[in-house]
């Protein structure tokens, strides 16, 4: 055996020396470039059942639960890599890299550096010939480059973080795509770049925010805006220094036109008064044309943190299944408005109410399966622990004047209890088991129209009878369900195809008083989401505060998913 042994190992030698040989003379190398790279990939990423991190150049490959059977599925043949090392495709990925960067993304993330790099080295060690390049430059370049595709195509798809880690109430689905398959489209058609974009979100309020976001970036490079000074507040007729830092700021954000220089710069005038008008509109603020402190405020946002807001917006967008359906009802909770869609174009519009800070309307999607007119309401045990009971000690008058009756518990023969009956400073909230029943009737908190969709969260739209505070421009007053502005026009569009009801019937059913649930015959979906930026009707960028701090959490989570690369 150890004579077989050095007999074997004189033959290896013997061979090396003439493959050494040949090459010295200028030849080629026997094995071509791509079987050389194919030889390194199946070392690295090894066969089926070895699967475990997968590392290239000191880096943890993302796509490690990926990457393994992209490779296997091709018998290790290189993706990138062929024999004239032409590298085309791998040429053309830093360039599609780059473009991610209009949605928010960083494309350094995605290897962009090493790949440019190896690149260069790779060119650099051709032009001395073809045995100069090293097969694990190779190796590197092709796995670097499809872990890089795999990881910015899988951003473009689900986002970068997992919603349920900012948002414990998401509830809505995803979208759904073949990232390996995307990858081998891209490189049979010699076009990474359609095959990125392909992936990319096509709504149109994603894509216009796009374009915000872009632009915004522009304005950010060329140093943004001044910093309004705190101060009284200000209106047309009045004369301050401040008044430039405000003409300057609403004209780099296109809410004043360029016009000749205003003969006394200081003068508050009427021209400037339309300009505080649109900004005001565009951010959600009265638009009285008053610059109070709320509006030097939003004037005074950066044009780099208008990026992080517009970026965390393009993220919940690629959280969002491409299928919201081709009629819809979709409500911005963050902009206050509600609006029913036909094949992504809104219909009916119409402003909303929801939730408090402390009891936010959650972001979920659901399908609409009845409206109830005239409808009672079952006050949920929490709201009649927090919010009934402190007002009954208050006034023990209130259930009377409100139309509320008590039941003794939930169950279907509870007996009805007088509330006078009941001393309610001694009723413990914690052990409230009392129900409250709210009859139809002009003070009822649902007012006349109900819409149903199920959910967990038992949150649905409404009318109600406070109708002023739908003249707020910030209408976060609800505990959690949709407050709508045209509950009646709600109603007849999506009755529309049913014969018996028509705006007429529902009238008259309304007028009766009577509870009546009208069960649908077509369930429209129904989605609730959280935009504090989008894209408006008249292509102007459009803010909203984060009244829930969302946009915080959801930036912090991007930077430290950015940030941790992880290495070995």
């Amino acid at each position: 055996m150890r004579a077989e042994g050095k007999s074997l190992r004189r033959k290896t030698l013997v061979l090396i020396v003439v493959i050494v040989a040949i090459s010295s003379c200028g030849r080629a190398p026997a094995v071509p470039p791509a079987e050389m790279t194919r030889t390194v990939l199946q070392t690295r990423v090894g066969a089926a059942g070895s699967d475990g991190p997968v590392y290239c150049r000191r880096d943890l490959l993302c796509g490690s639960t990926v990457l393994p059977d992209f490779y296997r599925s091709r018998d290790f043949r290189p993706a990138w890599v062929d024999d004239g090392l032409s590298l085309a495709s791998a040429r053309a990925l830093p360039a599609a890299l780059r473009v991610v960067e209009g949605d928010g993304l960083d494309p350094e993330n995605y290897h962009l550096a090493a790949i440019e790099s190896l690149l260069a080295e790779i060119d650099a060690a051709r032009a001395k010939g073809l045995r100069r390049v090293r097969p694990e430059a190779l190796a590197d370049l092709d796995m670097l480059a499809t872990d890089g595709f795999l990881l910015c195509a899988s951003h473009l798809v689900h986002g970068q973080v997992n919603p349920e880690t900012v948002e414990s109430e998401w509830s809505i689905k995803g979208r759904v795509a073949d990232l390996a398959a995307a990858l081998d489209r891209g490189l049979a058609a010699h076009d990474v770049a359609g095959a990125l974009d392909a992936l990319r979100p096509r709504n149109p309020v994603y894509l216009g925010l796009r374009n915000v976001y872009v632009a915004y970036g522009a304005l950010a490079l060329r140093g943004g805006w001044p910093a309004v000074p705190p101060g009284p507040k200000l209106a047309k007729g009045d004369r301050d220094a401040r008044v430039r830092a405000i003409r300057t700021t609403l004209l780099a954000q296109g809410d004043l036109s360029a016009a000749p220089a205003a003969p006394d710069p200081d003068l508050f005038d009427e021209a400037l008064e339309r300009g505080v008008e649109a900004f005001q509109a565009r951010h959600g603020l009265e638009p009285d044309g008053v610059v109070g402190a709320g509006t030097v405020s939003a004037l005074n946002v950066p044009p780099a943190e208008r990026l992080m807001q517009i970026r965390a917006n393009l993220e919940r967008w690629r959280w969002v299944t491409q299928d919201l359906g081709e009629r819809y009802i979709l409500v911005n909770v963050a902009g206050f408005r509600a609006g029913v869609y036909e094949a992504g174009r809104e219909v009916l519009p119409m402003r909303a109410i929801v939730g408090k800070a402390y009891r936010q309307t959650p972001d979920f999607s659901g399908r609409l399966s009845t409206i109830t007119l005239n409808p009672a309401w079952n006050v949920p045990p929490k709201l009649a622990r927090e919010d009934i009971l402190p007002k009954v000690r208050k006034d023990p008058g209130y259930l009377r004047k409100k139309g509320f009756r008590i039941f003794e518990d939930w169950t279907a023969a509870a007996r009805e209890i007088d509330p006078s009956a009941v001393d309610w400073e001694r009723i413990d909230g914690e052990r409230l088991s009392f129900k409250f029943r709210q009859d139809p009737g002009p003070h009822n908190s649902l007012g006349r129209t109900m819409f149903l969709f199920s959910n967990k969260f038992d949150v649905y739209l409404h009318d109600t009878p406070e109708r002023w505070l739908f003249s707020r421009a910030v209408r976060d007053f609800s505990s959690g369900c949709i407050r709508v502005e045209r509950p009646l026009d709600l109603a007849s569009y999506i009755l529309r195809d049913d014969p018996v009801w028509t705006k007429e019937k529902i009238a008259e059913a309304l007028a009766s008083g009577e509870t009546k649930a009208i069960p649908l015959r077509e369930r429209l979906n129904v989605h609730l989401l959280y935009w504090t930026a989008w894209l408006g009707d008249d292509g102007r960028a459009q803010f909203r505060q984060d009244i829930y701090l969302r946009d915080a959490a959801l930036v912090r989570a991007l930077g430290e998913r950015a940030a941790a690369r992880p290495r070995p």
